[in-house]
């Protein structure tokens, strides 16, 4: 958790701030603290980063397009040494919310907030952001966050007497309402319409910034007409995706291989691991000679992760304990399924 005083330092930040640029990552976590802190100021522009796994200088130019006074970068676990440096030449402060198990970095014009650093743990992002703004109102945000990155919040109770339909009584874990509520329903199509293109997003964006009650998402019209629209195509080929990844399941590791032009891999191996809580998920999108993996299950799979690309060239990878991503080249794929079974045999039997 963040302390109070880091709490009112952001505060501050955000106040100070007259034009700022909030650069997120391509998630709900990411979304939903974007929106979080934009309606608490009324002011700024969002950024999504599609970028693997940091934001890189590349993304510098919103900054000067935008003309941004102040830089907020939220859920992203890197960030480029260029980026940092850049900004500080143009004497604007970095101001970097995560929660990530990464080192920290270091500047004279970074402040860098991350609770793994303060106590070990990784509340969401969407989370933190709620505890910095405090608005009611914008209390089923943070829920949307928080349950896609399967965390449960302790304000939860007050989020289902205000919106009793949305929820469920008692849910056993966040996952349960991810995928069993109508507050699920609005993380699942605000996740699909994040996969749309660039003016689709900041399109979404902008409505999502004036929403007033999560219902309206779900009330299909001129204004959500796109989303649906996107949500309804992403949600078929999903659907084909899942269905086949399923009939792997009997068997210690899930191993599910794909292709195509839209990469489903986080969501196809977090529904994976709520259905099959004691399997080892291993979901892999290829797309040209690059692989990108996302790796879910019981135990340190964090551990396993960054061991079973330790040793395959240009590999990156890195995440939560339960929750991974990687990138390797297509090459080194069958290097990496034959590392990832060994570890298994060794570290779950």
């Amino acid at each position: 958790m963040l302390s109070e005083k880091q709490i009112n330092e952001i505060r501050s930040h955000l106040e100070r701030a007259q034009n700022p640029i909030f650069f997120f990552d391509n998630d709900n976590d990411g979304l939903t603290s974007f929106l979080l802190l934009q309606r608490f100021v009324g002011r700024g522009k969002g950024v999504v980063i599609r970028s693997f796994p940091d934001l890189n200088i590349s993304y510098y130019r919103k900054v000067e397009e935008l003309k941004a006074d102040y830089i907020f970068v939220l859920d992203k676990p890197l960030v480029s040494k260029e980026f940092i440096e850049r900004a500080k030449k143009d004497n604007l402060n970095v101001v970097w919310i995560d929660h990530h198990q990464v080192d920290k970095m270091v500047a004279d014009n970074l402040y860098y907030y991350n609770t793994f650093h303060n106590d070990k743990k990784n509340e969401p992002v969407s989370y933190l952001c709620y505890k910095i703004t405090g608005k009611k109102e914008d209390l089923w945000l943070s829920i949307v966050g928080c349950i896609s990155d399967c965390y449960l919040p302790d304000f939860y109770s007050e989020f289902e007497k205000r919106y009793p339909d949305l929820g469920l009584n008692n849910p056993k874990s966040a996952f349960d309402l991810l995928y069993k509520s109508e507050i699920g329903r609005i993380a699942r199509i605000l996740d699909f319409s994040l996969k749309d293109s660039i003016t689709n997003v900041v399109n979404m964006t902008k409505m999502m910034m004036n929403v007033k009650n999560p219902i309206d998402v779900l009330d299909e019209n001129n204004k959500t007409k796109q989303i649906f629209k996107r949500y309804n195509e992403i949600n078929g080929k999903y659907q084909q995706l899942m269905e086949k990844a399923r009939a792997l399941a009997d068997r210690n590791m899930i191993y599910f291989q794909y292709g195509g032009t839209l990469s489903l891999s986080a969501n196809l191996s977090n529904q994976l691991i709520y259905e099959f809580p004691d399997k080892i998920v291993v979901v892999v999108f290829i797309s040209g000679d690059v692989a990108n993996i996302s790796i879910r299950g019981k135990g340190n799979v964090r551990k396993l992760t960054l061991e079973a690309i330790e040793e395959i060239p240009g590999a990156t990878g890195g995440g939560h304990e339960n929750a991974t991503g990687a990138k390797i080249n297509v090459s080194y794929l069958p290097k990496f399924k034959e590392k990832v079974e060994e570890l298994i045999n060794k570290l779950y039997k």
